[in-house]
Parts: structure tokens; sequence; C-alpha cells
């Protein structure tokens, strides 16, 4: 039976996402229960707008709108992969690539 990548993928991080976070986005500081860093994608000058929830892992850049529910919507969003992809980037920053059980590694 093949696993939902997503999903997994999501169950994996959910627990470890104040240690994930800042690796994806090092420009940043935590304040509170959330990472506030600069957007990458656009000229960003001043911290504040950018922001991801360390406990949920939603994100939104409040200047432009931009939105997502988790690292796999913020890693597809930063780096313009498919959201496939940033599964698959998220499971290997997260050290779970291959692992059993988890798709993307091994199926069972």
């Amino acid at each position: 039976m093949r696993r939902d990548i997503f999903a997994d993928t999501r169950h994996v991080t959910c627990m470890r996402l104040a240690d994930l976070v800042p690796s994806i986005l090092p420009q940043g500081k935590r304040m509170g229960r959330e990472w506030v860093a600069f957007n990458p994608t656009r000229s960003d000058r001043s911290l504040g707008s950018f922001r991801i929830n360390l406990n949920s892992g939603a994100w939104a850049d409040f200047a432009t709108g931009d939105a997502g529910g988790d690292l796999i919507s913020l890693a597809s969003y930063l780096y313009g992969m498919s959201p496939f992809e940033a599964a698959q980037y998220v499971q290997k920053l997260a050290g779970v690539v291959n692992r059993p059980g988890i798709a993307g590694g091994s199926n069972f």
C-alpha cells in the first residue's frame, strides 16, 4: 500500500517546526510562537510581514497576501518547486527520506 507523501510529511514534521523553519529561513527570529523572517522572494527590508506559525506550520506574507498551511507549501513557494518536490525536500530536511513507512521512501 502506498502512503500519502503529503500527510506523512506533515506528520513527521509537525513536532519539529521550531527546528526546521529556521533552517529554511535562517535570517529570521522567533517571536512567541511565530518565526518572523524576510521574504526572500521579494525585496523585503524589514521583519514583520512574513510569518510562520511554529505550532501549525501555517505561513503568510501579509504584505503580498501569499499564504499557505504547512512547510510543504512554504518550500514550494520559496523555491518554485511542485508540491511533490517540496514534500520530498522537507522530508530530506527532516532526515526522514528512505525510512520505512514514509512515502517517498520505501513502500510497503
